[in-house]
């Protein structure tokens, strides 16, 4: 999994690495713009006209060793500063001079439309809202390539949210590691593409920040009794309800669970078992006989609800029951908006076996005072983010919270973070159809019966739930997503 820094843990390794003597900011600055135009020239080999806007701090001095580095290799270069050049002090004062020594800085852009437009003006760490002069921005007219010099000014790189004005991207060189901003709320809308440029920094000092949710290993192991591999139970509403749980139930059988059966009221058994084979059916008329199903089979090894449920006293029962027994859960939809008027009550039965899975709209109900702060407009940085959020309402719950989105956040009670983002390269739009939920619910709940932990299982359902949609393409429908399944575990290997 890569790491994804925040501004300040980016600080600390920076600074260390100073402090131990293996290089200096001059050096790091250097690096930066060196391997900046490099990108560069690879997106753009022919030479033009560049535009590269300096701000007053380190972003400026990484613009205006960029600003040299083109010159040499054969651009006309426009530098042009948002505030006094003589006011930039330290490593970016002493790059300051270096470009003087071969063309000047100006405070307005000229009318020449550029080719190429470098933002260089606030990087990472924004601490207030940014605010672009419009002498700074290109000429009308002008479409030129647009590279941010490690984030694109105005927006926040440990939230990916806007705190005032924004320089949009078509190329983000970031250093060292990418920033957690890039992937979140309108990071990926902003950044364009990313790109991370090294800069010789290790990480061993400063471990444990998010990490970035990359294909899993070993699920496509299938040696032992269909028991090694746990036996999933999927709870599912009345007649007419249940098809939710059956979506789920399949991609837990899918996912590996070596048993699944769906539990539902027994008037509704003949009309899924006209739909069931592979899954297994059980008669659940209430709470009571939920409990005495989980007591007297201890090998009920997970179990997944809250899909078609409803949110009647009967699905509060249920919870309860389950919770009860201590086994590892998944919690969503009906089993979480049920909760709504009572949140700590869920919270008092909830244990660290657990995995909620809300939307956005099922956090706010559930943590309306974390959702509400979340939703606030920024006005400084670093700004509130997903992360952020999913954290502190994981610390709360007690156990793990995947905060649904394309920018998806897995936060266990322990301060852990994973974070799969369905941007860039895996972005999967249609996703956004009715029951995709449920299929992710099943999924987790198939990793769990497999003895995976709750924050590793649901990491790794976000990934193959955005990988089967991929693979499906334009056109998806919930059902399609566990029938893909085979084909992505099988190029997993292993």
């Amino acid at each position: 999994m890569a790491e994804l820094m925040t501004a300040a843990r980016m600080r600390r390794i920076e600074t260390a690495a100073m402090e131990r003597g293996e290089v200096t900011g001059l050096d790091l600055m250097e690096r930066a713009g060196r391997g900046a135009v490099e990108q560069i020239v690879a997106a753009r080999p022919a030479p033009g006209h560049a535009l590269v806007l300096c701000g007053p701090g380190n972003n400026g001095g990484d613009g205006f060793v960029v600003a040299r580095h083109l010159h040499a290799r054969g651009w006309s270069v426009e530098v042009v500063t948002l505030a006094d050049p003589d006011k930039s002090g330290g490593d970016a004062g002493t790059n300051r001079d270096r470009w003087r020594a071969i063309g000047p800085i100006a405070r307005e852009a000229e009318s020449t439309p550029p080719d190429l437009v470098v933002d260089a003006l606030f990087g990472t760490g924004l601490s207030r809202p940014f605010a672009c002069p419009d002498a700074l921005r290109p000429p009308p007219g002008a479409l030129p390539l647009r590279v941010a010099i490690d984030m694109p000014s105005g927006l926040c790189s440990d939230s990916g949210r806007i705190i005032g004005d924004g320089l949009a991207a078509d190329l983000t060189l970031t250093f060292h590691a990418p920033k957690a901003g890039q992937y979140l709320a309108e990071g990926p809308e902003w950044c364009g593409r990313v790109v991370t440029v090294d800069i010789g920094l290790g990480m061993a000092d400063d471990p444990g920040g998010p990490s970035l949710v990359g294909p899993p290993e070993g699920l496509g192991k299938t040696d032992g009794h269909k028991y090694a591999h746990g036996h999933a139970l999927m709870l599912s509403g009345g007649v007419g309800r249940g098809g939710a749980a059956r979506m789920a139930a399949r991609a837990a059988l899918r996912v590996g669970a070596g048993l699944v059966t769906l539990g539902c009221p027994p008037a509704a058994v003949i009309e899924n078992a006209a739909q069931l084979n592979a899954i297994m059916l059980r008669p659940v008329a209430d709470a009571e006989a939920l409990s005495e199903m989980l007591s007297d089979d201890p090998r009920l090894s997970a179990v997944g609800l809250g899909p078609g449920l409803g949110t009647g006293d009967a699905t509060r029962a249920l919870v309860g029951a389950v919770l009860k027994a201590r086994r590892p859960t998944v919690l969503d939809a009906d089993a979480l908006s049920v909760f709504a008027d009572d949140p700590e009550t869920l919270f008092g039965d909830l244990h660290p076996g657990c995995v909620l899975t809300p939307h956005g709209g099922e956090f706010a109900r559930l943590f309306p005072d974390i959702a509400g702060r979340l939703a606030a407009t920024p006005e400084s940085g670093p700004a509130m983010s997903r992360i952020d959020a999913a954290t502190e309402a994981a610390a709360r719950a007690g156990c793990v919270v995947l905060l649904k989105g394309p920018d998806t956040v897995i936060a266990a009670p322990d301060g852990t973070v994973r974070v799969h983002a369905g941007r860039y390269g895996r972005a999967a739009p249609w996703l956004a159809t009715a029951g995709t939920g449920d299929v992710l619910t099943g999924l987790i709940a198939g990793l769990l019966a497999r003895g995976l932990a709750p924050g590793p299982a649901a990491a790794t359902a976000a990934w193959l739930h955005v990988e089967a949609a991929r693979r499906v393409g334009p056109g998806l429908i919930a059902e399609d997503l566990p029938e893909a399944l085979p084909a992505v575990l099988g190029g997993l290997g292993s």
